[in-house]
């Protein structure tokens, strides 16, 4: 794990779109998808619920950002 993938679970799911995120971090959605997709793997959990919308944190991933419920 490395602060980029963190940073970009965090923007994420404070924005509610990988979109939205990539438009922050100057980079490309698929690119912000496969870096959280590969901490999800290396921690061995889901940390984000993926939908047409956009995506939200789940229960772990919650934990794992310390972020409590409601927060974005």
């Amino acid at each position: 794990m490395d602060i980029k993938q963190l940073q970009y679970l965090v923007v994420s799911i404070d924005n509610g779109s990988f979109k939205k995120a990539s438009e922050l971090l100057y980079t490309t959605q698929p690119h912000i998808s496969k870096t959280i997709k590969s901490l999800e793997v290396e921690l061995g959990m889901q940390l984000l619920k993926r939908n047409a919308r956009g995506v939200e944190a789940t229960e772990e991933g919650r934990k794992y950002t310390n972020m409590p419920a409601g927060s974005w």
